[in-house]
């Protein structure tokens, strides 16, 4: 399958912030080729977690870079979404593509719908119907704004039109995470095993670093203490904000019970995902990554917006002995557990997403 070329003319503005909208959209902004212009919000700022993922995806640096990351939900997408509307006053896109559930695709939509120009919301209809969620309202602002709704799953169109979004606004995808990974996913992981001190099927990789879990000190300190009690060494790249917390919070003595490094770039990441023997993370793309590369994952969270994956990749539990009882469960004959998951296909579509959205996207400017 090959999408059709966009005229360069017709520019879109590809908005983006976040370390997962990069690597979401890799393929997308190639395939956009001189159309695609850009914009960094500058959620992440860290640049283990997004700068260098432009180089580690063979992409040309951003555009343009706004600078609002290190500020408050609030602050954010009011200062992106006033910057995003005076770029466009001055440069005017033929399209705003946004993707995900970040501050930065609220502050896209509102800024595309504030100029009245055509917004494309990649990866929309996800759910969790948890309000406590900053991400769920986002992603409910994102899709009821959009022009093109690009769904990955059957669960997200209906979820889009239980919500009254018109059917001709939405399309179903798949989702492009499935063509980064195969993409990306090192083949020769000896080296990287090596680098990390773990054996193949033997260690469990994990992260965390939502709000719910790494800001309430009692709740970090037993997801720390329950990693530390489960029979395989587990390997925990740390993100800033978790680090922040552990220090706030005294945790030091339970981090040293694992094997802590800084974050790991993604092909590495998806690399040791590979070989791992489970995942233990409260990632919603680690819920994708792991029905491509068919390992087990323990969500740690309150909810998830990812239903297709449970039940076979993925089970839900909340912090406490559910995580050790599990994480036996399957580690008891780990290859087993590896050799079922590997008869399931991935939900998440044949790897062709990113051509069906830029397809999508040129069908709908030359509808305008």
């Amino acid at each position: 399958m090959t999408a059709h070329p966009i005229a360069p003319d017709k520019s879109v503005a590809v908005v983006l912030g976040t370390r997962p909208e990069i690597i979401k959209l890799s393929r997308v902004i190639r395939l956009l080729g001189d159309a695609a212009w850009v914009i960094h919000t500058g959620q992440h700022y860290d640049a283990n977690l997004s700068a260098s993922f432009f180089g580690e995806l063979q992409l040309p640096e951003p555009d343009l870079y706004l600078g609002v990351g290190g500020t408050s939900r609030g602050h954010q997408i009011g200062n992106a979404t006033q910057l995003l509307d005076a770029h466009f006053s001055e440069r005017r896109p033929a399209a705003v593509m946004i993707q995900g559930d970040t501050n930065a695709v609220a502050a896209g939509a509102l800024a595309a719908n504030a100029r009245e120009i055509p917004l494309i919301h990649v990866e929309a209809g996800l759910r969790s119907h948890d309000r406590n969620m900053p991400e769920e309202h986002n992603r409910v602002i994102a899709d009821h704004l959009s022009d093109l709704c690009a769904a990955p799953t059957s669960v997200n169109v209906d979820n889009l039109l239980s919500e009254g979004i018109a059917a001709e606004r939405v399309q179903l995808t798949g989702n492009t995470v499935v063509e980064a990974v195969r993409d990306l996913v090192p083949e020769d992981r000896r080296r990287l095993l090596d680098r990390y001190g773990v054996d193949s099927g033997r260690f469990i990789l994990s992260t965390f670093h939502r709000p719910e879990n790494v800001d309430d000190p009692n709740q970090f300190a037993m997801i720390l203490s329950r990693l530390a009690a489960l029979p395989f060494p587990v390997l925990l790249p740390l993100h800033p904000r978790s680090v922040r917390r552990a220090a706030e919070f005294g945790l030091g003595n339970l981090l040293a019970e694992l094997t802590v490094t800084e974050p790991i770039g993604y092909r590495d990441f998806l690399g040791l995902m590979a070989e791992s023997a489970m995942i233990v993370s409260d990632s919603g793309g680690v819920q994708e990554e792991v029905s491509v590369l068919k390992r087990p994952v323990l969500v740690v969270r309150n909810s998830t917006e990812r239903p297709e994956v449970l039940g076979t990749f993925a089970q839900r539990v909340l912090p406490g002995p559910d995580i050790v009882t599990v994480a036996e469960r399957w580690l008891d004959d780990v290859n087993a557990t590896h050799a079922r998951l590997a008869s399931l296909p991935s939900p998440y579509g044949d790897g062709h997403a990113s051509e069906r959205i830029v397809d999508a996207t040129e069908a709908l400017l030359e509808s305008r």
